[in-house]
C-alpha cells in the first residue's frame, strides 16, 4: 500500500485537483486567524470547486467567521462537516477541503474519484455521486487506516486515491 500511495501521489499534480500548497496556505491563515472569513471561504470553494464557488458569496459575512470559528471548537468529523455544509456552497467534499486545510494530519478532501478508489481498495462499497456528512465519515475511517500503516499524512492519502481514479477510471466521470 505504501507504494500505491508513493506512486499517485508523484501523479497528483498532473491532475486537475486542488492545489495542496493552496490549502496548506489558507491553512496556516485559519489557524492564525482562528475562522476564516467569506471571500477567504470563497478562495478555498474556488480552488475546489469553481462552478460551484459562487453560491460562497451569498453568506453573510459573519456567518462564515461564526461557523469556521465554531469548526475549531466542535469534536467529532460528522459534526465538522454538517456544521461547513450549512454554508451556501459547501457540500461535504468542499467541506472536506476546509477541514484538510486546516489540519492535513487528519482530514483529505474527498469527492466521487476518492470513493472510487476506495471501492476499488474493497475499502467501502457501492458507488457514490454525492456526499453528506455521514458519508465524510464513512470515507476518512479508511483513508486514515491508509495513512497509519504507509507513514503518509492523512491528506497525502486522499490525494493518492485522488490520482489512483485519474489512472483507472474507465469511461466519464459521471
Amino acid at each position: 500500500m505504501e507504494d500505491y500511495v508513493a506512486e499517485y501521489l508523484e501523479q497528483y499534480r498532473e491532475t486537475q485537483g486542488v492545489l495542496p500548497e493552496r490549502l496548506e496556505s489558507i491553512g496556516a491563515t485559519y489557524r492564525e486567524q482562528g475562522s476564516l472569513d467569506r471571500d477567504q471561504l470563497y478562495e478555498l470553494a474556488y480552488e475546489n470547486s469553481t462552478r460551484s464557488a459562487y453560491h460562497v458569496e451569498r453568506n453573510p459575512r459573519d456567518r462564515c467567521r461564526e461557523v469556521t470559528a465554531n469548526v475549531l471548537a466542535v469534536e467529532g468529523d460528522f459534526s465538522k462537516i454538517q456544521l461547513l455544509t450549512g454554508l451556501a456552497g459547501f457540500k461535504a467534499p468542499t467541506a472536506s477541503a476546509v477541514l484538510t486545510a486546516l489540519d492535513p494530519e487528519r482530514h483529505a478532501v474527498v469527492d466521487t474519484r476518492v470513493w472510487a478508489s476506495l471501492e476499488r481498495l474493497d475499502r467501502l462499497e457501492g458507488r457514490k455521486e454525492s456526499f453528506d456528512a455521514a458519508d465524510y465519515v464513512a470515507m476518512i475511517g479508511p483513508i486514515r487506516e491508509i495513512a497509519e500503516k504507509t507513514g503518509y499524512a492523512t491528506a497525502d492519502v486522499g490525494y493518492a486515491l485522488f490520482a489512483a481514479d485519474v489512472d483507472q477510471r474507465e469511461g466519464t466521470l459521471h
